[in-house]
C-alpha cells in the first residue's frame, strides 16, 4: 500500500513529524484548513524531467509556482518538462496528488524552494488525505535537498 510506504519512509528517515489524515479536499485552502496550516505551508512535491530517465523532485510552497527560468539555471539545463501522470507514477510509485520524496521507488534529487526554511510545513505522505507536518529546515536536511529560490 502506498500510504504505508510513505509513512514508513518518514519514520525511517528519523525526521520528527506528525501524520495528519483528512477527508478529500478540492483546493489549496481546504487542504491547508484540514492540515491546520496556512496555504503557503502546504508543500507541493512536483516531479520535473531533466532528461531521459532523469528527474528531480521540486518542493514548492502551496501559494507559489515553479519559476522555470530559475530552475533551469539552477540545474544548468535549457529544457525541463513535467511528465504525464502515468510517467510520474512509473518513476515515483505514486499517483499524481500523492507524490512525495519519502518512499519513492527511485531516490531522485530534491530541490526545495528557500521559502520552506524557518517554518513548519506540511508535505504529502504518499496517499490522498495523508500528510506530515514537519520543520522545514529539518525536512531539507532529511532529504539532502538543494535549497534555492525556484518559485514565483
Amino acid at each position: 500500500m502506498t500510504e504505508e510506504r510513505g509513512v514508513d519512509a518518514l519514520q525511517e528517515s528519523g525526521l520528527a513529524h506528525h501524520i495528519v489524515r483528512h477527508p478529500p479536499v478540492n483546493s489549496l485552502e481546504e487542504a491547508a484548513a484540514a492540515r491546520g496550516v496556512e496555504p503557503a505551508a502546504v508543500i507541493k512535491t512536483i516531479v520535473v524531467r531533466r532528461a531521459d530517465d532523469d528527474y528531480v523532485f521540486v518542493l514548492v510552497p502551496g501559494d507559489r509556482t515553479i519559476a522555470w527560468p530559475k530552475l533551469r539555471t539552477l540545474l544548468g539545463v535549457n529544457r525541463l518538462s513535467m511528465p504525464d501522470a502515468a510517467t510520474a507514477r512509473d518513476v515515483t510509485g505514486y499517483e499524481r496528488g500523492t507524490i512525495t520524496p519519502f518512499g519513492s521507488t527511485r531516490a531522485w534529487p530534491v530541490i526545495a524552494d528557500e521559502r520552506l526554511l524557518g517554518r513548519e510545513v506540511s508535505i504529502g505522505a504518499g496517499a490522498f488525505g495523508v500528510s506530515a507536518t514537519v520543520d522545514g529546515d529539518e525536512l531539507v536536511k532529511a532529504l539532502d535537498a538543494t535549497v534555492a529560490d525556484v518559485t514565483d
